[in-house]
């Protein structure tokens, strides 16, 4: 068995590329057209994201007490320094399979949250028809860099991996010590902890 994306050969049973980090178990999630059904009002950046020089991938939270601060809410009616919230998916908690790894998620803005599951990160993520996740991660972004919904992440065991949900500005990864690499929407990612996502103008370390 050969990976789709670099060739390389893989032995029975592998669930990521060695090589590339590609998924060999999933190689598209869904086809264009189920992607965000929302018209976009993504801004598109004039300079390609994986261009761009990457700043210094630092894992770990990035605390900012903003509470009692005044300020005027957004376009997208959030308060601009809080760089996201978590959305509940239900109003009463529900049992949830126990996992055997959780990450944190630290963004450029300042917060950081852990995932322990699968979710959407984007300006307003929403979940297709009948799909389900245990997290929807609301991003601030006002130059609107980042779309709607514009990436996903969930667990394979206990490797994290993300992919991008055919967003404007597409998606890089820049593994800590490694080769920046843009993500193919619609094809999952590992990504191990240190690496560095960017999402448009934003980013947000793993850790």
């Amino acid at each position: 068995m050969n990976c789709r994306v670099c060739g390389a050969e893989l032995a029975d049973g592998t669930l990521f590329c060695p090589m590339c980090g590609s998924s060999v178990t999933s190689s598209r999630l869904r086809a264009p057209e189920l992607a965000d059904s929302r018209p976009s009002d993504t801004s598109i950046i004039s300079e390609r994201v994986a261009e761009r020089p990457a700043a210094p991938a630092v894992a770990g939270r990035f605390p900012a007490d903003l509470q009692g601060a005044e300020f005027e809410l957004d376009e997208d009616g959030l308060p601009p320094t809080q760089a996201m919230t978590i959305v509940s998916l239900e109003d009463a908690p529900r049992a949830r399979p126990t996992v055997q790894r959780s990450f944190t998620l630290s963004f450029s803005t300042g917060d950081a949250v852990e995932v322990s599951g699968s979710g959407l990160v984007g300006r307003r993520p929403i979940t297709q028809p009948g799909e389900e996740v245990d997290h929807l991660v609301v991003v601030s972004d006002p130059t609107r860099s980042v779309s709607k919904t514009h990436l996903e992440f969930g667990l394979e065991g206990d490797e994290l991996w993300i992919c991008d949900r055919y967003s404007g500005n597409g998606t890089v990864a820049h593994p800590l010590g490694g080769v920046a690499r843009q993500c193919e929407a619609g094809r999952r990612y590992r990504v191990t902890r240190g690496t560095r996502v960017e999402i448009g103008d934003q980013w947000f370390d793993v850790s």
